[in-house]
């Protein structure tokens, strides 16, 4: 049987009735899939806040490793106790492929740069800078799916997240070797991301999501020993306090598990565009978790940068999107027409030939 992208069977409809209902349960997956976003939401949100008070304790790239040691033997044992058999292992070279890009890139990679570069900014500003990805996929997938190019639309919210980067950098000359260096390595950390976003979707894996994650968290965990190592960085330089202990049991199993299945659960119960409205709510919650937790400040241009990247996220995803579908009680997106539908919609910012 084929699948769709967000593994339901592709039957030439969706998955709901043709009267718009789902058998009687549309409220409960209204109900589910808010419940999904605002998890995924304050889960992802919490990670800078979590990751900057633990940078106090661990060495960064020590500090990731260890998180994706702890995550990785979790998220194995929940898909070995929720997956059969048939759909737990990989067994073309797409899902191989699938799995090195999860684990390398989008996930090991990624995380090592947001780790080091957060050390020199605010958890708001990592936070924004980490999901600058949305804007950046749309490049890789010009260039590396031949279906799918830049809209005019797509280009004009990647300018908007661009300008509104170079607010938040602000590249004073006095700040050169400070923020501007973190904020660096935080862009290049979500270009990490995008790319392996796009890489994933080239491989075109049979397997599901969450048990690509779970092959792809030993393979970030081995990446991050690496680094760390060829860094120089010991275990001996790690303080263990009860903080530092709530720090790494945060980003383990909040964010790196919990967050991981909320996320893909909302996104096969509302489909990917958006389940990625998440990113217009992250560094909200970052920002507020860094100024309680943290006694964190932020500046007048970087909020209006971040109000400029938020502008690019709503160009590039303002097409079929409808808040009102992640509120419970109301299911809009089950009424949609098939061309609209969230197993049909196109990446956000891009379009087929």
């Amino acid at each position: 049987m084929e699948y769709d992208d967000f593994r339901y069977p592709r039957v030439g409809r969706s998955r709901f009735d043709a009267d718009g209902s789902d058998g009687g349960g549309g409220v409960v997956v209204a109900r589910r899939t808010a419940l999904f976003f605002a998890l995924s939401s304050l889960f992802f949100g919490g990670t800078f806040v979590a990751a900057k008070a633990g940078l106090a304790y661990f060495p960064p790239l020590l500090f990731v490793a260890l998180r994706f040691d702890i995550a990785a033997v979790v998220m194995l044992a929940y898909v070995g106790l929720t997956t059969s058999r048939s759909e737990l292992f990989p067994r073309t070279r797409g899902d191989i492929g699938a799995i090195l890009a999860t684990g390398v890139l989008a996930i090991g990679l990624t995380n090592a740069l947001l780790f080091v570069g957060q050390q020199y900014v605010t958890s708001a500003v990592a936070s924004i800078m980490y999901s600058l990805n949305p804007i950046m996929t749309p490049i890789f997938a010009a260039l590396l799916l031949s279906d799918e190019r830049l809209s005019p639309r797509g280009a004009a919210g990647m300018g908007l997240g661009l300008l509104g980067v170079g607010l938040v950098v602000s590249p004073d000359p006095a700040n050169l070797l400070g923020g501007a260096v973190g904020k660096g390595i935080l862009f290049v950390g979500a270009i990490a991301a995008a790319l392996g976003a796009v890489l994933i979707r080239r491989a075109d894996s049979d397997l599901s999501s969450t048990v690509r994650v779970a092959w792809g968290l030993p393979f970030a965990a081995a990446l991050c020993h690496l680094l760390a190592w060829s860094g120089g960085e010991s275990a001996a330089a790690i303080t263990w306090t009860t903080e530092a202990v709530l720090a790494l049991g945060y980003v383990s199993i909040f964010a790196g598990v919990l967050a991981y299945i909320a996320y893909f659960g909302l996104i096969d119960a509302a489909g990917a565009i958006r389940a990625n409205l998440i990113f217009y709510v992250v560094p909200v919650v970052s920002t507020l978790g860094g100024w309680a937790l943290l006694g964190e400040t932020i500046d007048a241009l970087a909020v209006a940068g971040f109000l400029t990247i938020f502008a690019g996220f709503a160009v590039l995803g303002s097409k079929s999107i409808d808040i009102r579908s992640l509120s419970p009680g109301v299911v809009t997106d089950v009424s949609l027409p098939d061309e609209e539908s969230p197993v049909r919609e196109e990446p956000r910012g891009y379009r087929s030939d």
